[in-house]
């Protein structure tokens, strides 16, 4: 039997991203500023995860303008969505398991 605690994948070891993940999984997209008021964050704190996981290529960014203003939104990708299944699946079996 496959040890379910090497299963999980340590970029989800954060609180955080797992928030990110978790709320961009349910939603087409969300913006900077809605992730960051759902997870009551500070901008810098954000960025660094989301840079994480856009980096592991788990989610991927959209640049607008609307108006004069940079919109900033962020979706999950398809590896992103396998990743993380893969994860809470991994999670489910170690609960399970107990």
């Amino acid at each position: 039997m496959v040890n379910p605690i090497g299963a999980l994948n340590k970029i989800f070891d954060s609180r955080i991203r797992l928030g990110v993940m978790s709320i961009l999984v349910v939603n087409d997209s969300v913006s900077f500023n809605e992730l960051k008021q759902m997870l009551e964050l500070t901008d810098g704190n954000l960025a660094s995860h989301l840079n994480t996981l856009e980096q592991a290529e788990y989610i991927k960014v959209q640049k607008a303008f609307i108006g004069r203003k940079t919109n900033t939104t962020y979706l999950i990708t398809e590896l992103g969505k396998q990743a993380f299944k893969a994860h809470l699946d991994a999670l489910e079996k170690m609960i399970k398991g107990i």
